[in-house]
């Protein structure tokens, strides 16, 4: 793609993502602060046992629904990603409210991970006000992703190499542990097996909070930045070669970095062991504790700096990837156009300007404390979930679509895994999750709470319909589905 050489009309990005970038950060996606803080609560409320047995379940899910989107994705790489194949493959009003959604998701997100950074430095100087870590933090991601595409992967390219050191090096160590070589004498099969033979609370369910299914949904979250190798698809140098070797990978990343890594916590720490319940500090993330039974004394300061290290990628790339979604909403006709036009060297600048207003939501938890981020995280957290059904049912469709108008699927550049069982099994865990978060918090005195938790549902569908009556759109007839290969 060529822009043209006037600034002011120029909208196109630039393809400046190497197959290095697009691997690592496919691999960093895959770890954030849900491994590094969260999995412990997980791991506390499910039991050794049904903790794995939840990131099992989860992963296929997650390994089915990403390599549909890799289908789609090196078929038609476009940085609009799964706004633009609902648009195309099943409704444009689909298409629209699914758009809006991953916007609205990441934009917010960004805002809960610049808070987070505030939380991280604040780990070493308690004393100093939290606003001005998340304004430098702010001012730093703002930077990297106004430069150029090429910043931004690279920058992703090395705190995702980061990451990936710290989980080896904490699974080398941990294996070690286990088989006695390092840190003393552990009990593994007593940790393994205390409670219900490792299965606390049982299968559980959705609305108690307990067991197998009331661990679900946030072993789900530690999984969303996974959906961000789609959107660098548009950008990517050679995406048919780059999407699918690093969509090959997504089995051994997710068995790798989650399914070993909660083995190796749950083997070593006591599922009663209460420093793994409320992971929201360094000082109570599983990886820290198995340093610290290891003899690394400055295990806490070392994790904090991890901890931010993966903050700081979280913003970084939600910065990146709600500017490429409303600059795909602008060039569709679906957000004002101005969001469409680009810099020189490529950068949708007034579509990171407008993601940027969304994060000074960030300083406002300086005023109202910890309670408006808690809103934060609550008002973000099922539009990952609704941009995963929207890849199950868009990938369905473009299947359908794709052998109605006498296509050979033989001849698409990647396949998914298992069609059609894993993206309709993925679909279905996709929504019971979704749906299952917690309705009980709609009746009696935490409906606010609930009407929060559940925001999300309904404001898609009022994207969805209003888009609908305006536009009159329809269900997109199978032969009439538009299968060319570029989206311009």
């Amino acid at each position: 793609m060529e822009n043209s050489s006037n600034s002011t009309t120029e909208t196109q990005v630039k393809r400046g993502l190497k197959s290095r970038h697009v691997s690592m950060i496919a691999l960093g996606g895959t770890i954030g602060t849900g491994l590094f803080l969260t999995s412990g609560d997980v791991i506390h409320t499910a039991g050794p046992f049904g903790a794995l047995t939840a990131y099992v379940l989860i992963g296929a899910m997650v390994y089915f629904l990403m390599t549909s989107l890799g289908e789609m994705a090196t078929y038609l790489p476009t940085s609009g990603s799964f706004s633009d194949y609902g648009t195309r493959y099943v409704d444009p009003a689909f298409g629209f409210a699914l758009g809006w959604n991953y916007w609205l998701n990441w934009a917010i997100t960004v805002a809960v991970d610049l808070t987070a950074v505030a939380l991280c430095i604040k780990f070493w100087l308690p004393d100093v006000p939290s606003w001005i870590f998340s304004l430098i933090a702010l001012i730093i991601v703002f930077a990297i992703n106004a430069l150029s595409v090429k910043t931004f992967g690279e920058t992703e390219y090395w705190l995702s190499a980061i990451k990936i050191t710290v989980v080896v090096l904490f699974l080398i160590i941990g294996f070690l542990s286990i088989f006695g070589i390092m840190g003393g004498h552990i009990d593994v099969a007593k940790n393994l097996s205390v409670g219900n033979h490792g299965f606390v609370g049982g299968l559980g369910s959705f609305t108690t909070g307990g067991g197998i299914l009331g661990v679900l949904l946030v072993a789900g979250f530690s999984f969303q930045g996974t959906a961000l190798l789609g959107i660098t698809a548009g950008e990517a140098e050679n995406p048919e070669k780059s999407i699918p070797k690093a969509m090959n990978s997504i089995f051994w990343r997710i068995l790798v970095f989650y399914i070993l890594s909660i083995f190796v916590m749950a083997a070593i720490i006591p599922f009663t062991d209460p420093h793994l319940v409320g992971g929201d500090s360094a000082a109570q993330s599983p990886f820290t504790i198995v340093f610290e039974r290891v003899g690394l004394s400055i295990a806490a300061s070392i994790m904090n700096a991890v901890v931010l290290t993966s903050v700081v990628s979280a913003a970084n790339s939600g910065m990146y990837a709600s500017t490429r979604m409303l600059y795909s909403l602008a060039k569709d006709g679906g957000a004002p156009k101005i969001f469409s036009k680009t810099s020189k060297n490529g950068i949708p600048f007034i579509a990171l300007l407008a993601t940027t207003a969304v994060a000074l939501l960030t300083f406002l938890t300086s005023i109202y404390g910890v309670s408006f981020f808690t809103f934060l995280v609550s008002a973000s957290g099922l539009t990952g979930f609704i941009a995963w059904i929207g890849i199950a049912i868009s990938h369905f469709r473009f299947r359908r679509a794709y052998v109605a108008q006498g296509k050979d699927v033989k001849k698409l550049p990647y396949h998914a895994k298992l069609f059609p069982f894993g993206p309709i099994l993925a679909l279905i865990m996709t929504v019971l999750v979704t749906l299952g978060q917690d309705p009980m918090l709609l009746f009696g005195k935490t409906w606010v709470q609930g009407v929060i938790m559940y925001a999300a549902i309904p404001l898609f569908f009022i994207l969805y319909l209003g888009y609908k009556f305006k536009n009159k759109t329809k269900l997109i007839p199978l032969k009439e589905v538009d299968l060319s290969r570029h989206k311009d």
